[in-house]
């Protein structure tokens, strides 16, 4: 599996007054298993880059590729790409609407023309999954909380057992408890599943924790794209368009700038204690 984008440029209300370029000559591809993290302010074209891998967008010019072939070339069937490119929008609770748990995690799957055991079957696997005990699956959607609503969305994309999970901002609205809850679940399925997974987020903390490569849009634009610890090492440039790096990158530069020789590459809690304790004699020797 891969996704590939190809100079892809998006516009809106083209040869109008209200001409906007979403997305301007964006080239990526996504390899079979990998975990992305996708990062930039409001306005920067992230929720337009992930609609154009699963085919809700069209690119104004450009080519998106899925296993090699062009995803908009004649006789090409969007509706099995979007079983195999699953895609969780924000508040993805707003996308439920059967009577129960267990009907709405079985509709994708009876869509793909599944027998209704087939169905059920996926369903059950899927709530499994996401961490859904077995006692909510008759219950109404909308009488769960924030969190089991969040699961029960990520589970009916998930029944279509796609190749791609892509996630808009999974965890808004949150406690922190259910959005830790959230992402140890997606990093499982990740592990467990062997699919790639997009992550749309705000929270650098979130970013630097769980993912192995990070795309930062700005304007439309792609203007970082690597590991995450390469990534934040230009905080000051992410500063310069509106974003940050995690809060332990500021406080390791912080320590050093204080004396302690602090490790500048540490983007997380543990490899900052580590590298702390290391550097007060107190490390693994």
């Amino acid at each position: 599996m891969s996704l590939k984008l190809e100079h892809v440029t998006y516009t809106y209300n083209p040869g109008t007054a209200y001409e906007t370029h979403a997305l301007k000559d964006v080239s990526l591809e996504i390899p079979q298993g990998q975990f992305v993290g996708v990062i930039g302010h409001t306005g920067s074209g992230k929720s337009t880059l992930i609609q154009h891998f699963n085919g809700l967008m069209r690119p104004t010019s450009g080519t998106v590729f899925y296993n090699k072939e062009d995803i908009w070339q004649e006789g090409y069937s969007l509706k099995r790409l979007r079983s195999k490119v699953g895609l969780v929008f924000q508040y993805p609770e707003h996308q439920l609407f059967e009577a129960d748990v267990l009907s709405d995690v079985c509709f994708g799957p009876k869509n793909q023309g599944l027998s209704q055991e087939e169905a059920l079957e996926r369903a059950r696997t899927a709530l499994k999954q996401v961490g859904l005990k077995e006692k909510y699956y008759s219950a109404s959607p909308f009488e769960l909380s924030g969190g089991q609503k969040r699961r029960v969305a990520i589970a009916g994309v998930l029944a279509m057992e796609p190749e791609v999970l892509i996630l808009d901002e999974p965890t808004a609205g949150l406690d922190p408890k259910g959005r830790d809850e959230i992402l140890d679940q997606i990093a499982w399925l990740h592990e467990e599943r062997k699919i790639s997974v997009l992550l749309v987020s705000h929270s650098m903390e979130d970013i630097a924790r769980y993912v192995e490569r990070i795309l930062v849009m700005n304007q439309g634009e792609k203007v970082f794209d690597g590991a995450p610890k390469e990534v934040f090492s230009h905080y000051k440039e992410l500063e310069a368009i509106g974003l940050a790096a995690p809060q332990i990158t500021y406080i390791m530069h912080a320590l050093r700038k204080n004396g302690l020789w602090t490790d500048l590459t540490a983007i997380t809690v543990e490899e900052a204690k580590n590298s702390i304790l290391k550097a007060l004699g107190r490390g693994e020797k």
